[in-house]
């Protein structure tokens, strides 16, 4: 029961659930306190760089702590802030410097548990949470990575949907938050459920006494190893930047480019449509997934996902016409979401398991820190050139970031990893990066899949 993957999805729903909430209810309470919408973009702003931040030291923290009391002491500590919300606004009343303290402390707690929760799956399935499939095969994680993802999908349309129901029913009140501490005080009860072994850390030797540095060297050094690692590791290094331009381009749309043309096509009320039909597909598309993960090969839902991606952001960034637009994202969510699934075993079966909180820490960072790449350049472009010239551009950069995938070698014998001959492991003290032999590469898959 403890090792069951429900415990961990129901944990998991629970804390992308309060998420939802808190950010519908959150640019509204600003705006509400305060009046102005430069507070609620210097809030976004604020809590996007802080998270970016935490990212970079976060892997540290879920590689040498208990994973498992990581994520539940995350989600009580958000739970925990919702309530102080509530308090400080009662006794002193909020204000942007609170809101700017709170979105701070918000990223800090977040962003840790984050990392924390994403090593729990590997580790259940490593634990043997469901039966091995026929002849040894991954499938188990496969599909337990798409059933992660379309669980995630279908929050990311529940989500925020009860939280404009509540803010409809309530109005912008901070009692709404209440919502997300319960969900947050439900998630960390859930995920202590969970089998301690899910959690556990590999031991480290102690620092010898006296070592120039200390403590603060090792960690200097641990923390370069999982970055150079990301860099160094051609699968990894390629999914983080793959899934990186992805989300890059989702944050433009959502933030500048749809709002603009929907606008211009007097239908502002289709604006929430575009990321809701990418969603809508992506859950289909993870469901899929899961169904038939096994019985088609990963480099086939990889080809298929690019090439349906590409074609849709096509039509997306075409805008053409709404129907169009909205099919075109429908279309990209539904095919995009099986890669995305390949990609995220890829790297979990790449990453040794007693670097992965710092190998997931710096691929979060990366991807918390890609919107701020874009949505800048391309909201001027859009200002300066017009919509057509935006959307010709960000067709055109997902098409570039297709065909590279498609042709990159890293990719391109996905089905084969592990087949390697076996060569000597690196001693216990050495780095480990790109250049980690056949053996160890082997091993970091098979703790994820036996």
């Amino acid at each position: 029961m403890r090792r069951s993957p429900a415990i961990y999805f129901t944990s998991y729903a629970l804390s992308l659930l309060g998420a939802g909430i808190a950010s519908v209810v959150m640019p509204l309470l600003v705006l509400d306190r305060t009046g102005d919408v430069l507070a609620a973009g210097i809030m976004a702003t604020v809590g996007m760089a802080v998270s970016a931040a935490a990212g970079i030291f976060s892997g540290l923290l879920v590689d040498r702590v208990d994973r498992r009391m990581v994520s539940v002491a995350a989600n009580l500590l958000t739970a925990l802030s919702m309530v102080a919300l509530l308090a400080i606004d009662a006794v002193w009343g909020l204000n942007l410097a609170w809101f700017l303290t709170l979105a701070v402390a918000g990223a800090v707690i977040r962003v840790p548990g984050m990392t924390a929760q994403e090593t729990l799956l590997p580790a259940l399935a490593r634990l043997g949470a469901t039966q091995p499939a026929p002849g040894g095969s991954p499938v188990r994680l496969d599909r337990l990575i798409a059933v992660r993802e379309t669980v995630g999908n279908v929050l990311l349309l529940a989500g925020p949907g009860l939280g404009g129901l509540l803010v409809a029913l309530l109005g912008p009140s901070p009692v709404i938050l209440l919502a997300t501490a319960a969900t947050g005080l439900a998630a960390a009860l859930t995920t202590l459920l969970l089998d301690p072994g899910t959690g556990a850390v590999a031991p480290r030797d102690p620092v010898p006494p006296g070592a120039a540095g200390g403590g603060l060297r090792r960690a200097a050094t641990d923390l370069a190893d999982g970055w150079r690692f990301l860099g160094r590791n051609r699968l990894v290094l390629g999914s983080t930047l793959v899934t990186g331009v992805f989300i890059a381009v989702l944050s433009v749309l959502q933030t500048t480019l749809m709002p603009a043309y929907f606008t211009a096509e007097n239908l502002p009320e289709l604006t929430g449509l575009t990321l809701s039909a990418i969603a809508a597909g992506s859950i289909a598309g993870s469901a899929l997934y899961a169904a038939f993960a096994g019985r088609v090969r990963r480099r086939a839902w990889f080809v298929v996902g690019m090439a349906g991606t590409l074609a849709g952001f096509a039509a997306v960034g075409s805008m053409a016409a709404p129907w169009l637009v909205l099919g075109g994202a429908a279309l990209a969510g539904f095919l995009y979401a099986p890669a995305s699934a390949v990609l995220g075993v890829l790297t979990i079966e790449a990453t040794p398991d007693a670097m992965r909180g710092r190998v997931l820490g710096a691929q979060n960072t990366v991807m918390l820190a890609a919107p701020a790449l874009t949505s800048a350049p391309l909201a001027a472009i859009a200002a300066a050139a017009g919509l057509p010239v935006a959307g010709a551009l960000v067709a055109a950069l997902v098409a570039v970031t297709a065909l590279a995938a498609l042709a990159a070698p890293a990719f391109r014998s996905i089905d084969d990893l592990g087949s390697e001959e076996e060569t000597p492991t690196p001693a216990p003290d050495t780095p480990v990066h790109a250049a980690e032999t056949a053996s160890a590469r082997r091993s970091a898959a098979g703790e994820t899949t036996t």
